[in-house]
């Protein structure tokens, strides 16, 4: 069973929302990792509103999981936070222990990252992976909440994330960036960092990105379409050049989504 007593492999965003409106208001810390940087801020898990601007720490190499323990723990003492901590992880997380890392260390493969998180910062930790943090929060208080049927969530980073949800249900780490295209995983062609690495035009990068989400049309046929990760504040610029049938729209919270949800995810673990 998951940290919401749900069979295992999905998990009820709305009930996360839920379980801490009826027991508790809960502020986390939620910390976002990502290929560049280590984003985070406190959250107000009744209502997802950060309560302090986020705080930034850059990743300028490929940190070994130690340094990104001490990157974390940067955040933590900025806030002087001394409450429980939900951390979003770009790789497939299975409970405590992190499985994959394709844009990160390797040595994070086969780390049982709660523990590594919980010695560095000596506070409460919950690791789940970052893009089904970023669709917990969007189905929760965002562009997903109250939807029914199949919601896609994607962001685009230095890799591309995915979650999946079933009226509400999410399938966790799709991991659906790493569909393959032309003979490679698809985040190679179409991530945000692949947008800057080949100096491509936001309609030529859109054209690659409309082929991949007509992959996914066919596949899974969503009534919805969510779009996050930094590049989502940008949507006017390369909305228009897509080609797709299902409706698509831009995270409400747009690169903050994923701090959101890590916090929405420990407040639901803890509340059980």
């Amino acid at each position: 069973m998951n940290f919401l007593g749900e069979p295992d492999g999905f998990v009820i965003a709305e009930r996360c929302k839920v379980v801490v409106n009826k027991c508790f208001t809960m502020n986390v810390l939620g910390i976002d990792i990502g290929g560049s940087a280590l984003k985070g801020a406190p959250v107000d898990t009744a209502t997802g509103k950060l309560l302090g601007e986020r705080f930034r720490v850059p990743t300028e190499t490929v940190y070994t999981p130690a340094r990104v323990a001490k990157a974390a723990l940067e955040i933590v003492r900025h806030f002087d936070w001394k409450g429980p901590v939900g951390i979003g992880f770009p790789g497939v997380v299975q409970g405590p222990l992190i499985l994959s890392s394709a844009n990160l260390h390797k040595g994070f493969i086969g780390c049982d990252g709660e523990a590594l998180f919980r010695k560095a910062l000596r506070l409460p930790v919950s690791l789940i992976n970052d893009a089904d943090a970023a669709g917990l929060a969007e189905v929760a208080f965002g562009a997903g909440r109250r939807k029914s049927g199949t919601v896609l969530m994607l962001t685009f980073g230095t890799g591309v994330g995915s979650a999946l949800f079933v009226d509400g249900r999410l399938y966790p780490n799709s991991e659906l960036g790493h569909v393959p295209i032309h003979g490679d995983s698809a985040e190679k062609r179409i991530s945000a960092a692949a947008k800057e690495r080949k100096g491509l035009s936001y309609k030529k990068w859109a054209h690659r990105v409309s082929d991949y989400l007509n992959i996914l049309e066919t596949i899974l046929n969503p009534g919805l379409i969510i779009v996050g990760g930094g590049i989502s504040h940008d949507h006017a610029k390369w909305f228009h050049h897509l080609k797709v049938k299902t409706p698509l729209v831009p995270a409400r919270f747009f690169n903050e989504a994923g701090i959101v949800g890590a916090a929405l995810q420990a407040a639901g673990r803890l509340a059980k």
